[in-house]
């Protein structure tokens, strides 16, 4: 019964330690200014936008080059 104890006391201890030391972690985080941000989501979404009309624009090309060599 004793070490049953002493196991949830250990544990109880562990989960402190982990929580100790992901806030201290986060702490040491560069967390974006709103700027930032707003300019890292544009960069993304543009990048998106870019790369799924090149892959359209490809996928369009095979397709039709697809559609004329089995006419």
């Amino acid at each position: 019964m004793a070490t049953a104890k002493a196991e949830k006391v250990r544990l109880v201890e562990r989960v402190k330690k982990r929580f100790r030391g992901v806030t201290q972690e986060m702490k040491k985080v560069h967390w974006p200014t709103r700027r930032e941000l707003m300019v890292y989501t544009a960069v993304v979404l543009v990048t998106c936008a870019l790369v799924g009309s090149f892959i359209w624009i490809v996928d369009f090309g095979v397709s039709s080059l697809m559609t004329l060599m089995i006419k």
